[in-house]
């Protein structure tokens, strides 16, 4: 059987279509990259063209000493003319001079540009994630976005500032060399670039393994940024279980992993470097040889023979420049690959066009046929990012079916198990997700058509572990109120019976609170967050377990301040407190996702249902 002989593209096979896909990929997202890298630099395109200016006159006159040492020799110091060599020597300054002051202002404008382009990026990225639903920091550690913001943003400093300059210069450098070396003799010129196919060679190998090689330092370092981050953010849990020797031994694994990475770099960089350095010692030393033997026959001068050796440092250099220059390139467009597949990300959850700007309301809600299902691991289906009805392989409902209308001013208590959908329900109120099926109601207006800012001004959330800003309490207080003063801080806090606790302290509302709160103990913590929901003057207020951190004791201090609080604002409480339970207006029972009872306290008792059981059980462990 004679051998089957594939031909044309189907030759590749499926792996080769793959690799070939995967390279077009690759060039396209290189593209892309660059394309964002010049839109940065537009708004300052005016001072990046002066820069390339002091560049190019400033490459020029680097340029002029090679061909000055022909003429000092050839006419000056051979013919014993002292006039040529004074003009020779003033022409030196003169170029000395014009390098300096363009060196100067290259270097200024582009550490002008440079900062200003990354100061923009990073803004750009802060302000994106701002934008971003909170699905999707549920499914991304905090320590890799930082990662972005600060290791990928530092190497690509390196790449917009010191490399822009290398490559200009380097680039202008290395051709106006090529035009001096064949004016000065055009055989010699020859001999020279005899190397360069061996240099191009030599780049195109250190390219294509290299790219790989700093793309990979770029993952392991985001990995030990977001495992440092975690570990530090949660050492309270760690020193309680003495779990430090575990962490230590995964911090080193990561450690290691990023080692292992960056000396794939340095022995890739060992390899081509002194090669380079190799290959131009080689071409000085032929030319040497030659210009020396072709000098002695006079076939040329000497002049030519030391201003062609000058020039090859010209050469070389700027060859060696660019070469190291890919390394930085490579660790600067792998930070860039990161930073902008996570401008990419585009929310689902988003602003419809001609979203309505709510104006006050009364705070009416209603979930109509509302289910709902977050995003599976793999990100398909329906909800961390803002969820759509009919997505494909949809994750187990969180909410099934549920059917609601809490009319303004009444407080909803939501009760159940754990896992329940208490939560949800509240996080839909608050649109940090949209249904998966069915609408969610205020005031008539379906959440999706309203703005989200109209929205969550007129909302006050407390969850269950208060976050505090690194800052004073009056800070925090007035956090949901930005420029409230003095008076209202103080009625704030007064209100929710916390205006105590900071008059004890030595600072009063002066207090750091430290970050996350840390000066303040938990009940403290939750005190200062019912004062900055309270300041804030909400009409829907949302309580997730708010009380769950405060003592029996400061609990009785606050009721009356939670009942100010609570009063004429629609509330949705998710509460396993007795007393927070019995106080509202409607009891709703949740299972599974679904309601299976909802009354009074006094109704749900007597029905002896579900929520009857739940308040036996929460009734034994108050007393125990």
């Amino acid at each position: 059987m004679s051998p089957t002989v594939a031909r044309g593209p189907s030759a590749a096979g499926p792996f080769g279509r793959t690799q070939w896909a995967g390279e077009r990929a690759s060039r396209a997202s290189r593209g892309r990259n660059l394309r964002g890298l010049l839109q940065l630099l537009r708004p300052y395109r005016a001072r990046v063209v002066a820069m390339i200016a002091a560049l190019i006159v400033g490459t020029a006159a680097s340029l002029a000493p090679p061909l000055l040492a022909k003429v000092a020799i050839d006419q000056g110091i051979s013919r014993h003319d002292t006039t040529t060599l004074v003009l020779v020597v003033m022409a030196f300054l003169l170029s000395a001079v014009i390098v300096w002051a363009m060196t100067y202002l290259q270097t200024y404008l582009v550490g002008w540009v440079g900062q200003r382009a990354l100061a923009d990026l990073r803004i750009r990225i802060f302000t994106h994630l701002q934008s971003l639903p909170i699905g999707f920091y549920e499914s991304r550690p905090a320590g890799v976005l930082i990662s972005r913001m600060t290791n990928d943003v530092e190497a690509l400093d390196s790449l917009v500032t010191d490399s822009v300059v290398t490559l200009f210069q380097s680039g202008l450098t290395l051709v106006g060399t090529v035009a001096i070396l064949i004016t000065l003799d055009p055989k010699l010129a020859l001999i020279t670039f005899f190397v360069f196919p061996l240099l191009v060679a030599g780049s195109l190998w250190f390219r294509l393994v290299s790219a790989g090689a700093f793309r990979r330092t770029r993952e392991t370092i985001g990995a030990i940024t977001a495992y440092l981050q975690e570990t530090l953010s949660g050492i309270r849990v760690v020193r309680s279980f003495g779990q430090e020797p575990y962490h230590e031994a995964r911090f080193a694994e990561l450690n290691l992993a990023n080692r292992e990475a960056n000396m794939t770099t340095v022995r890739l960089n060992g390899a081509y470097f002194p090669t380079v350095e190799m290959l131009s010692g080689l071409a000085v030393a032929a030319i040497i040889v030659y210009g020396g033997l072709q000098a002695i026959e006079g076939h040329i001068t000497a002049g030519t023979v030391v201003a062609f050796v000058a020039a090859l440092s010209y050469l070389f250099d700027p060859i060696q420049q660019l070469s190291q220059l890919y390394t930085t390139y490579q660790s600067g467009m792998a930070a860039l690959e990161k930073i902008f597949q996570l401008l990419d990300v585009r929310p689902r959850l988003q602003d419809r066009p001609g979203a309505v700007e709510l104006p006050r309301i009364a705070g009416e809600l209603s979930f109509e046929d509302v289910s709902f299902a977050y995003a599976r691991p793999d990100g398909r289906a329906g909800g961390a990012d803002g969820g759509r009805a009919g997505a494909p392989e949809p994750a187990a409902l969180a909410l099934v079916d549920v059917n609601l209308h809490v009319p303004p001013g009444q407080t909803v208590a939501l009760v159940g198990a754990t896992g329940a959908g208490k939560s949800t329900m509240a996080k839909l109120v608050a649109r940090f997700y949209d249904p998966t099926k069915g609408r969610v109601l205020v005031d008539g207006h379906d959440l999706r058509d309203v703005s989200s800012a109209s929205l969550r001004r007129q909302m006050g959330i407390v969850p269950q572990e208060a976050f505090l800003f690194a800052g004073t309490i009056a800070e925090n207080i007035a956090f949901g109120r930005p420029g409230a003063d003095a008076a209202q801080i103080r009625a704030a806090a007064a209100a929710v019976g916390v205006d105590g606790f900071i008059s004890e302290l030595d600072q009063g509302y002066d207090t750091p609170v430290g970050e996350r709160g840390a000066q303040l103990s938990a009940g403290q913590r939750q005190l200062v967050a019912f004062a900055r929901a309270l300041i804030a003057d909400p009409r829907i207020l949302v309580l997730d377990e708010a009380t769950s951190n405060v003592d029996l004791q400061t609990e009785g201090r606050i009721e009356q301040g939670l009942r100010r609080l609570l009063a004429g604002r629609t509330a949705i409480v998710i509460a396993h407190r007795l007393s927070t339970i019995r106080q509202a207006g409607r009891i709703v029972v949740l299972e599974h996702g679904r309601i299976v009872e909802q009354g009074t306290h006094d109704e749900l008792l007597a029905a002896e249902g579900r929520y009857y059981q739940l308040y036996r059980d929460w009734a034994s462990e108050a007393a125990a």
